[in-house]
């Protein structure tokens, strides 16, 4: 598992390791405020400690070893700064090889290009070294930087699903773009 990763010119898309906890906790502390609805921003970091983080890699670890979620730190190559994440969540094995995606990029980071060069190596990994055959991202009907950046890259809009995850304390539809291995 420790052998996962892509690399783009920029950018080195890994596992996190518990030596990352500091550039981690950096980067969560200096995001800017919320600038849309579907940014976090600025979040409560105060439960975050070493041991907490060493306990989060763990757990991402072992959910990575048994195939069910791959949670990746995104990191600038050239100082190893801690600029977001990817992630993957196995839907189904055996004749599907299907997955459920998501990224984000810490909101001080934006507009650098480094959220479609992150999410290009991400589909790349993917498909080369978690051996997936489709994967696809559920996004909010009004979050269009999402929409944007999936769109970018190359993945397709398919449907949307009425009623499709529990949000904000209701059933919410989401777009459904896909992309698939060539």
């Amino acid at each position: 598992m420790h052998k996962i990763r892509m690399e783009t010119e920029r950018l080195v898309i890994r596992l996190l390791e518990e030596g990352d906890y500091s550039s981690w906790l950096t980067q969560y502390e200096n995001r800017l405020p919320s600038q849309h609805q579907y940014d976090e921003g600025k979040l409560d970091m105060s439960i975050c400690t070493k041991e907490w983080f060493g306990d989060l890699v763990t757990k991402h670890h072992q959910m990575a070893e048994s195939d069910k979620v791959y949670v990746f730190g995104v990191f600038r190559k050239v100082d190893n700064i801690h600029i977001g994440s990817i992630d993957f969540s196995t839907i189904m094995r055996e004749e599907f090889q299907w997955a459920r995606f998501g990224y984000t990029v810490h909101n001080h980071f934006w507009r650098k290009g480094y959220g479609k060069e992150a999410v290009k190596a991400a589909i790349d990994l993917a498909f080369e070294k978690l051996n997936y055959h489709r994967i696809e991202a559920h996004i909010n009907l009004d979050n269009i930087p999402s929409i944007k950046l999936a769109e970018s890259v190359g993945m397709v809009y398919e449907c949307t699903r009425k009623g499709f995850i529990y949000e904000d304390d209701k059933w919410t539809d989401h777009l459904i773009y896909c992309i698939k291995a060539k």
